[in-house]
């Protein structure tokens, strides 16, 4: 009984350094972080960026996800795709990620401050996703890829999410104007066609909307 004191100092003092480790220490680091205007313009010369005046109307990086891509976050992580895909671009030397062409720079702190809920993953089972909008914008192809991975990826071991889209029947109503581009194998039976639900498309809005093409004074602008 008389090192209960003791024991009640140690755990609290065990839990003191975690919380001064994990939230204060990152608090001070990165708490300060704000997003960047495009009036920080970027002098070669200095390899560095220089503040300028921000107009109302001007862009602020990074982006923050508004509207579907904001419903798409949900869906994306009610998926789980956040099991299979990460959202981090290595520096060089820590992996192959510029060699596989998934950013043309790393992914800082300041790329996640506008997000409530940061999805860096733990596994890579497919490709980072961080770029992905940037790397493939075509809402056509990652439609098809959800659809069915092996329509534009062959040998994919991603399962198919076609459950996010619907098979209608074009003889009564006619054709819609957002209908997939099927052949082959895929393709749906005639007088039919399959579209995108309101799920695939926020999907979609999401992931067109993970770019990295903006700069900031974290990192460096690549050689032209």
């Amino acid at each position: 009984m008389r090192s209960l004191p003791l024991i009640f100092c140690i755990i609290l003092s065990i839990l003191v350094i975690s919380w001064l480790g994990v939230v204060f220490a990152t608090h001070s680091q990165l708490g300060d972080l704000e997003p960047m205007s495009e009036s920080y313009a970027f002098d070669e010369a200095n390899e560095n960026y220089m503040e300028g005046t921000a107009q109302e109307d001007e862009a602020l990086f990074p982006r923050k996800a508004v509207g579907l891509a904001n419903q798409g976050k949900k869906v994306y992580i009610s998926l789980g795709c956040i099991y299979c895909h990460t959202q981090q671009v290595r520096r060089r030397g820590f992996g192959a990620d510029f060699e596989r062409g998934w950013g043309d720079r790393q992914s800082v702190p300041r790329d996640y401050i506008r997000q409530s809920r940061v999805l860096l993953g733990t596994m890579r089972t497919g490709p980072d996703l961080m770029n992905i909008g940037q790397r493939n914008p075509s809402p056509e192809w990652h439609h098809l890829h959800l659809y069915n991975p092996l329509t534009v990826s062959d040998g994919s071991t991603m399962p198919p999410f076609s459950f996010l889209y619907e098979l209608r029947d074009i003889r009564a109503t006619g054709p819609s104007g957002d209908a997939l581009h099927l052949s082959g194998a895929f393709a749906p039976e005639p007088g039919t066609e399959v579209v995108p639900t309101r799920r695939a498309k926020s999907l979609v809005d999401y992931l067109l909307s993970l770019r990295l093409d903006y700069y900031l004074p974290e990192v460096s602008r690549p050689s032209q």
